[in-house]
């Protein structure tokens, strides 16, 4: 009998591909979403053999996720619905229930279903926080100089906690947590795409933070190895930071969408943050105005070396492919990197501030 795999948060992009590709692997018998909201529509079906698939529309904070489970005799859980935005509420309170209350009910119902055996968990690097004492780059084994006390990052941080409770009363299950940085791509449907989708980027003034990003092809490429047997001299057990290699400086970022910038006060930058949250323009949370603010950069090697997976995008390549994606901006970014090379070039290579390069490697056909 092949793999029977239930994944939450079907409704959002990331899980409608993730189950998209799920489906094509071999050895899976029979895929379950579950959501509060039915997914979308595909356009097409995915051509080839499939394995069948099953929908649940219902809320993880009630306890017919067990009934699921014990209906299809699931092996494997992939919960996606941790996330910084809420389906069908922008209220925070209703999306702190759904993450937190959500996965105390999601793991209840794993720690009793004994055919349970692997458990694989979306969360973000923004457990680690943004603050301007952090170290430079963020190990697994590190922990934050200011926990987060507040939004999405917060959340993550408690349904982690709850994730290593059941790993000790469950050690018979594979547990995987994988911290994801800012997942980009043609289709993101992030809080960060949506900032970076604004005409004019309002950043802080004397700040220009290094970010990390992640592609969602490679995204839904590790979960599927998570979601796995480990290939052999890998383990896909453990907590996992996933992002591309290499950086990009805020600005860096604006030149390459076309998009000017508006240097402010922090106060004005929060303010106006505020603004856009009631009007419902953008919703820039205090912790991404502190990540747009002190930025943040984790370290990738236990992916490589012990996961075994290393991303076909760097960051620079992942933010591209979101770049060509997006609306002309209103200045064109050819004009301005020249620019912006014609003013290195009069400062000089040792007051030039540039990122690390990052070489350039064939990408891995996309599956």
């Amino acid at each position: 009998m092949g793999v029977v795999v239930l994944v939450t948060g079907v409704a959002r992009h990331l899980g409608a591909r993730f189950v998209a590709e799920l489906r094509r692997r071999p050895g899976v018998d029979l895929v379950v979403g579950v959501d509060v909201q039915p997914p979308k529509q595909s356009a097409e079906e995915p051509a080839g053999p499939l394995a069948p698939y099953r929908f649940h529309q219902l809320d993880l904070r009630r306890p017919a996720v067990a009934r699921v489970i014990a209906e299809h005799r699931v092996d494997t859980v992939v919960h996606l619905s941790v996330s910084a935005t809420g389906l069908g509420s922008t209220h925070r309170s209703a999306v702190k229930e759904s993450n937190v209350i959500g996965t105390m009910q999601l793991l209840g119902a794993c720690q009793k279903a004994p055919g349970v055996r692997r458990l694989v968990v979306k969360s973000t690097t923004g457990v680690y926080g943004s603050a301007p004492r952090d170290p430079a780059v963020f190990s697994e084994r590190m922990q934050p100089k200011d926990q987060p006390g507040s939004g999405f990052a917060k959340d993550a941080s408690e349904v982690e906690g709850y994730v290593r409770g059941f790993a000790r009363r469950r050690p018979d299950v594979a547990v995987t947590v994988l911290r994801f940085a800012n997942i980009v791509g043609p289709q993101a449907d992030t809080p960060l795409s949506e900032y970076f989708a604004l005409p004019v980027l309002p950043t802080v003034l004397g700040y220009d933070p290094r970010l990390q990003f992640v592609h969602e092809d490679d995204a839904v490429a590790v979960l599927c190895r998570a979601a796995a047997e480990p290939e052999p001299g890998t383990a896909n057990t453990g907590t996992f930071n996933v992002a591309g290699e290499g950086v990009l400086l805020l600005s860096q970022c604006a030149r390459r969408l076309g998009r000017p910038t508006l240097p402010l006060l922090l106060p004005a930058v929060s303010w106006i943050a505020g603004l856009a949250r009631q009007t419902r323009l953008v919703d820039v949370s205090p912790e991404q105005l502190r990540l747009l603010t002190h930025g943040r950069v984790v370290d990738t090697t236990r992916l490589r070396e012990t996961f075994g997976y290393r991303p076909a995008f760097s960051t620079p390549e992942a933010f591209a492919d979101f770049a060509a994606a997006q609306g002309p901006g209103l200045l064109p970014p050819e004009r301005l990197a020249a620019a912006t090379d014609r003013l290195a070039g009069l400062l000089g290579p040792d007051r030039a501030a540039v990122t690390p390069a990052v070489p350039n490697r064939p990408r891995r056909p996309r599956s």
